[in-house]
């Protein structure tokens, strides 16, 4: 990363800022089956579990094109990798409006799916702009392009009601070619590009890109991120249809009523880089975590319905998570994992430094894989159960997984950096990163 003396903010900034639009039309189009995709599925007549597999297509592409495209920007730079993503995925958006049967549906669906891969070229971009103190909060402004989903689910409604789901296809396909076109003239090759260019440096072989991905320390990192993005992107495809079916809304209500949720799932994701920057990024994932657990597990509950045997003979009540609550439990949900989504990207350039793309690519990879999965899941469970709130059941049991691994890894770490410590004293700890955090990355990798 840059220090602070080659830090040059005005061009960090218009950096940072041509890299989150870019990124928020990018996510924009990554998930437009959740809007389009209902259409889709009434029109084809799908189950719920093709119509998870649908919506979760493109998470595939863009999941695991990450690990791929965060080597190429490594490479060849940012700017490049981003612009030629870009093109490409906008052919892939316009031809989607020409197919007809499911089959075909699927393998546009794989095209568009490059989108979600801009995430790690865009994180590898950036990163090299800033130096240590203001590279968290940054990455948590860049991030903040997840707000490409709420543009979606609020606006892509309209469109489809107004143009009909085949020109709303090609409407993003055009904004996406010509967001390419704007990238590309108003963006500069990084610093570390320049330089290594000026001094004719080889670039880092693969190989060396790929040491740091044998220590399980990066593999929990992508744990985090499994739910954390991984959740966030599921849930953003799959809450129009979950609000049309449970709550009987329109597909326009559907659709604000998501947004609610993605919007701060996304915008705060700038809040969260900047308290992992202030108070640490474990405590930022200490607090998405134990939030999100009170959170999953009242929407767990499915609704139900009781008979009581009274004195005067049965007693009927029902109870169930009623609309207002549902919607403020969805964007309390969103709120922590924006927080939880920065707090995992501060660890990454500290520990790897070198190695951000490759890295930052697996970590990105495998969170994606989430945003793949779990609709199929959801779908699945939906088929296998017949209980709408299973989706929410899964997530609970994924976060309490993910809380106790963390929190046992990082006990591990403290006593072998403070053997003095009582094991009692270092299990009631919870420390956070600190500034001189980098020192431990050497003997951290648990």
């Amino acid at each position: 990363m840059l220090s602070e003396h080659d830090y040059d903010p005005p061009r960090a900034h218009r950096a940072l800022a041509f890299s989150t639009l870019a990124f928020t039309v990018c996510f924009a189009v990554w998930t437009i089956f959740s809007v389009i995709g209902v259409k889709i599925k009434q029109d084809l007549g799908l189950s719920d579990t093709q119509f998870g597999i649908l919506v979760a297509t493109p998470v595939l592409t863009g999941s695991i094109s990450r690990i791929f495209l965060g080597m190429w920007t490594e490479r060849y730079g940012g700017r490049l990798v981003f612009t030629i993503l870009m093109l490409a995925t906008s052919v892939a958006v316009f031809l989607l409006s020409t197919v007809t049967t499911y089959e075909l549906f699927l393998l546009a669906a794989l095209g568009i799916g490059l989108a979600g891969g801009s995430f790690i070229v865009g994180i590898a971009y950036t990163s090299e702009w800033y130096d240590k103190k203001h590279q968290g909060t940054a990455l948590g402004v860049f991030g903040a392009g997840n707000v490409g989903a709420a543009v979606t689910n609020f606006g892509a409604p309209f469109l489809v009601v107004g143009l009909g789901w085949e020109m709303t296809a090609q409407v993003y396909a055009a904004i996406l070619a010509g967001m390419a076109v704007v990238f590309w003239f108003m963006t500069e090759n990084d610093p570390r590009l320049k330089r290594r260019r000026e001094e004719g440096a080889e670039p880092t072989p693969v190989k060396e890109q790929l040491a740091p991905l044998k220590n399980l320390q990066v593999w929990r990192f992508s744990l985090y991120y499994f739910f954390v993005f991984g959740a966030f992107v599921a849930l953003a495809s799959w809450l129009p249809n979950y609000y049309v079916n449970v709550y009987e809304l329109s597909l326009e209500q559907a659709g604000m009523l998501a947004a609610l949720y993605a919007l701060p799932a996304s915008v705060f994701r700038a809040l969260g880089g900047w308290m992992s920057d202030r108070i640490g990024a474990r405590a930022v994932m200490y607090w998405t975590y134990g939030v999100s657990l009170l959170c999953l597990f009242v929407l767990s509950y499915p609704q139900t319905r009781y008979i009581i045997e009274g004195i005067d003979g049965p007693i009927e009540f029902a109870f169930g998570i009623p609309l207002t609550l549902f919607v403020v439990l969805t964007v309390l949900l969103g709120f922590v994992m924006s927080l939880g989504k920065a707090a995992v990207y501060k660890h990454i350039p500290v520990y790897y430094p070198d190695h951000v793309g490759s890295v930052g690519g697996l970590v990105g990879m495998i969170g994606g894989l989430g945003g793949f999965f779990l609709p199929i899941l959801f779908g699945s469970l939906n088929d296998l159960l017949g209980v709408w709130t299973s989706c929410f059941m899964l997530l609970f049991l994924l976060v309490l997984v993910s809380l106790l691994w963390m929190h046992g890894a990082i006990v591990r770490m403290e006593r072998r950096r403070h053997p003095e410590r009582g094991e009692e004293q270092s299990a009631r700890d919870l420390p956070e990163i600190q500034l001189d955090y980098g020192k431990e990355a050497q003997a951290s990798k648990n």
